[in-house]
């Protein structure tokens, strides 16, 4: 199965958390908080959107930051995703 998100929202896969202390000790990422960056994995085709034109301006693969309390959870053959608007992606991280 796969998710195909319709209109202006977005699937996400966020990224795994891990931060590395000082002296090298590796911290899993569930004991913080979540982060809000992810990977897009599906985009929808925009179009009209609440009488306005949406463009989409993510693309699969890119890395982004998302609002802290925004999206809908989804768990889907044991993965969670977050579906979001693509107004609530704050930011496109390029390297």
């Amino acid at each position: 199965m796969k998710l195909v998100p319709l209109g202006d929202r977005v699937v996400l896969k966020q990224l795994v958390a891990e931060e590395t202390t000082k002296s090298g000790i590796v911290l899993p990422g569930q004991s913080k908080e979540k982060p809000q960056q992810a990977e897009v994995v599906a985009v929808g085709p925009g179009g009209v959107v609440d009488g306005k034109e949406v463009k989409m301006e993510v693309k699969v693969g890119d890395q982004v930051i998302y609002s802290k309390y925004s999206g809908t959870d989804v768990k889907l053959d044991e993965e969670e995703f977050i579906v979001v608007k693509q107004s609530d992606i704050v930011a496109i991280i390029e390297n």
